[in-house]
């Protein structure tokens, strides 16, 4: 239902003592399902609901990286609000810089480096978000995390 963004069923199965945390699928948890698919009201609902913004597994990796795959800035934000790590390990990207890095989005790269996001962190498909932005061409951001610091002699990738 999360998935599905049928707001009403989530909220009827949390008030019937649903756990907001429970694990499995594709995406490990209601949360990474809901950011994932954009479903802001489902993801502050579950939030509210006391699920944990930095639960790992599934594709992902957490909640943040899907919200950033998908280049939701408002979930983004929201998942930040909520104590999400940026910094988390995991899933495809490796980490939520590398993924808002490879999908070109400066407005995202900005905002997870004011969270204290690592510029220099490694993993994923990449290695690292200065390999994801000059793979896929992305200059600014190529800028943007050397003016943060990015090593760009790093190994990986």
């Amino acid at each position: 239902s999360a998935y599905r963004g049928n707001k009403d069923i989530v909220e009827l199965l949390l008030d019937h003592k649903a756990d907001a945390n429970a694990q499995g699928g594709q995406y490990a948890n209601a949360l990474q399902a809901s950011a994932a698919e954009g479903n802001k009201d489902i993801v502050q609902l579950l939030l509210e609901y006391k699920a944990d913004a930095n639960a790992k597994g599934g594709y992902y990796g957490n909640a943040l990286q899907a919200a950033v795959d998908q280049g939701n800035k408002d979930i983004v934000q929201l998942l930040l609000e909520h104590k999400a790590d940026a910094n988390a390990q995991g899933g495809y990207y490796g980490n939520a810089l590398q993924a808002a890095a490879d999908q070109g989005n400066q407005d995202i790269v900005h905002l997870l480096l004011e969270h204290k996001a690592d510029a220099n962190a490694q993993g994923g498909y990449h290695g690292n978000a200065l390999q994801a932005a000059s793979a896929q061409g992305h200059k600014d951001i190529v800028q943007v995390l050397l003016d943060h610091e990015a090593d760009s002699n790093a190994q990986g990738g």
